[in-house]
């Protein structure tokens, strides 16, 4: 069975007040998850030492709740911790089934950073534990000056560039090419891709504009530098 049509979730670009949300979720080096309520408002939630499960349904006393969202089961999936992972965990509670990526989940599932959970209509992304400092966040240039990149983004972000970059005739590096380079997943590629085409204002952009225009932005803009080819 395939995932839901992402169509119907949103994909609204971040504020600069939710981006800074976000830099502030990452500096503080716990995983967390994030995901935007009934509301379209952005939410966070820490996934730190004294936390061990967040509920994901319907209901409004779950911890992740999406009670206008039809799709969405009253008790639908767990986040669990494993040790020092977390998993999702599908027992079948659920009407419509969860999904991490493009995959259903059946039990249990591990993890990684940029994962996305999809349950009914609605979403919930993944961030590991970065440990990210200051420094590592760096802003782009006009027009995104306010746009943080992690420092997984950063090198997917180089990888997509670097053709163009090298030949201006040459087109962005494809999501196989990026996940040989850096030794990820395909599914990884996509999933960090999807936050940086909605992190950059692309996401509303058809599917064929997306890769060029956020290469042509990053290399405008000055979100890369030179040196780091």
């Amino acid at each position: 069975m395939n995932a839901p049509d992402r169509a119907s979730l949103s994909t609204r670009p971040c504020s600069a007040r939710e981006v800074q949300a976000q830099v502030a979720a990452e500096r503080a080096g716990a995983p967390f998850v994030r995901w935007r309520d009934g509301d379209g408002e952005l939410r966070f939630s820490s996934l730190g030492a004294t936390v061990a499960r967040l509920t994901i349904g319907r209901g409004e006393d779950a911890d992740i709740a999406f009670p206008g969202d039809p799709q969405v089961s009253r008790t639908h999936a767990l986040l669990e911790r494993v040790g020092n992972a977390w998993t999702l965990v599908d027992d079948g509670l659920s009407r419509n089934g969860s999904y991490v990526n493009s995959g259903r989940v059946a039990g249990r599932q591990r993890l990684s950073d940029g994962d996305r959970i999809v349950v009914g209509a609605s979403e919930v992304t993944y961030h590991a534990a970065s440990g990210i400092r200051g420094d590592e966040t760096a802003p782009a240039g006009r027009g995104a000056s306010k746009v943080p990149l992690t420092v997984t983004q950063r090198k997917i972000l180089i990888a997509l560039c670097r053709p163009v970059h090298e030949s201006e005739s040459a087109t962005p590096a494809t999501n196989r090419e990026i996940a040989a380079e850096l030794s990820m997943s395909v599914d990884a590629v996509k999933a960090h891709l999807r936050t940086l085409f909605e992190n950059f204002g692309l996401a509303d952009l058809h599917q064929n504009q997306k890769r060029a225009t956020l290469v042509a932005t990053a290399l405008v803009s000055g979100a890369l530098a030179p040196h780091e080819f």
